[in-house]
């Protein structure tokens, strides 16, 4: 348990110091953000096919009313608690990977709900929208990490050959 936790805050304080370097931002990111709005755009066309994006802002022509995908809203801080945890348990690295691969998806795809949903939800109710945002979505993103990381180490203890148990030291 304290190897888990160790490699877990660790592995949490580099990729978050990684982050949060400039070259990565404007690389990734940035880029990445974008890329969110646009697809969050493209799912609010099924419902309003005036919805605009521009850079990192999802937005009604209608109503004037955008969001502003954020650093914390981007599914990327979720995203490196998720491979932090994958990462940290005991398993191969063919399970790891392939976890970390399906895990961002389903991190990413709640965080696309949650962005289009936020962005209806604000055109209705200001209040609602702050409530959703600033305290609904925060615990569902988080729970959708803990509940794909707790089917991962499901199907890892089912699928992936126990690690070796270390030998006794001889005294």
């Amino acid at each position: 348990m304290r190897r888990f936790f160790l490699i877990f805050l660790t592995v949490q304080l580099v990729l978050f110091g990684v982050e949060m370097l400039n070259p990565v931002q404007v690389a990734v990111v940035h880029p990445w953000t974008s890329w969110l709005a646009k697809a969050s755009a493209a799912i609010a066309h099924l419902i309003d096919p005036s919805v605009i994006s521009h850079d990192r802002v999802l937005q009604s022509p209608k109503t004037g009313f955008g969001v502003s995908i954020e650093a914390g809203c981007n599914g990327v801080e979720a995203t490196i608690v998720l491979v932090a945890a994958m990462l940290a348990f005991p398993s191969g690295w063919k399970m790891k990977l392939w976890g970390i691969g399906l895990g961002f998806a389903a991190v990413q795809a709640v965080n696309l709900i949650r962005i289009v949903s936020l962005f209806f939800l604000g055109q209705w109710s200001f209040k609602a929208f702050e409530f959703a945002h600033l305290y609904m979505w925060q615990a569902l993103i988080m729970l959708d990490v803990l509940v794909v990381w707790l089917l991962w180490m499901r199907y890892v203890a089912r699928h992936d050959p126990q690690p070796k148990a270390a030998a006794p030291a001889a005294a």
